[in-house]
């Protein structure tokens, strides 16, 4: 018995009416007899009893329906999941995010499991002074990183958000009674340098080599991870450029913030490895973009 007959079958069972059954399944009503017809000669019985005004199930088509409905569901099941997969829609894809900045990403996060509820979505904390190792690494599928990224073997996606920095320095620093700075001032004293292997180029978006009028701004210590930083800041050695989402995770009563009114602007946007792209990648870009256009 082939599955369109199984198909049929089942449809007229709960219709009960030919006519109905070929309008469901779009096809001719001559179609619906002559499924059925064959069904009860292969079988050896009746199906249905058929009258001018009625269609009922026989007590065999009745046991027959029974065990061929539950058979159905699972086969149906089965190509729905395998159509899935084939698209790229089920399976787990891991988002990298660089701290608290997740919660940026939280409506594209939700169309993203709204439009795919069979994938499992996971997120990793992604260091600031390695943002593409974990990528090429096979550790995270999707980067949400600050742009520039010009790496060959990566692909950049839409831009998803921006963030101004601040200025990050001890309590007890000079600076740290301003209400506000320009980026020039951070000529007169040492900043934080990064320890990972962040490309140079990345770097310099989030923490210039020179002011804006091109005094050389001095790197003083080199750190792996933010923690490191803000000890480092909190002991007076150096003060950072760093991002309202992790200065707001990161209160403390020996760092103060202070807004830069000059200061970088990062964009921050997807990115992944080309030759790893896959159908669930694809969907997420597509609803970053998707979740950029929603009012």
């Amino acid at each position: 018995m082939e599955l369109r007959d199984i198909e049929i079958f089942l449809t007229l069972a709960g219709e009960l009416h030919f006519g109905r059954t070929a309008e469901r399944l779009r096809v001719s009503q001559a179609r619906v007899s002559q499924s059925i017809k064959q069904q009860e000669r292969r079988i050896g019985a009746a199906l249905f009893e058929r009258t001018s005004r009625t269609v009922r199930l026989t007590p065999l088509g009745e046991r027959l329906r029974d065990r061929l409905d539950a058979g159905y569901r699972e086969i149906m099941a089965g190509i729905e999941e395998a159509t899935a997969a084939a698209r790229g829609q089920i399976g787990t894809l891991t988002i990298g995010t660089m701290g608290p900045h997740h919660q940026e990403m939280q409506a594209v996060l939700d169309l993203f499991r709204q439009r795919h509820p069979q994938c499992t979505l996971r997120t990793r904390e992604i260091l600031p002074t390695d943002p593409l190792g974990p990528l090429r690494a096979g550790r995270v599928d999707v980067g949400i990183l600050w742009l520039p990224v010009r790496e060959p073997d990566l692909t950049v996606g839409p831009h998803l958000y921006s963030e101004r920095l601040v200025l990050a320095v001890g309590s007890d620093h000079p600076l740290a009674d301003r209400d506000r700075v320009a980026m020039e001032e951070l000529g007169d004293h040492p900043v934080v340098g990064p320890e990972g292997p962040i490309p140079g180029y990345v770097w310099e978006a989030h923490t210039p080599s020179v002011t804006p009028a091109g005094r050389p701004i001095r790197c003083g210590i080199t750190v792996d991870t933010l923690e490191e930083a803000f000890t480092a800041i909190s002991a007076g050695l150096i003060i950072s450029p760093i991002g309202p989402h992790v200065a707001a995770s990161r209160v403390r009563p020996d760092i103060t913030f202070v807004p830069v009114v000059d200061g970088p602007v990062l964009r921050y946007a997807p990115v992944w490895r080309s030759a790893s792209e896959t159908g669930l990648i694809r969907a997420f870009v597509e609803a970053a973009r998707d979740a950029q256009n929603t009012p």
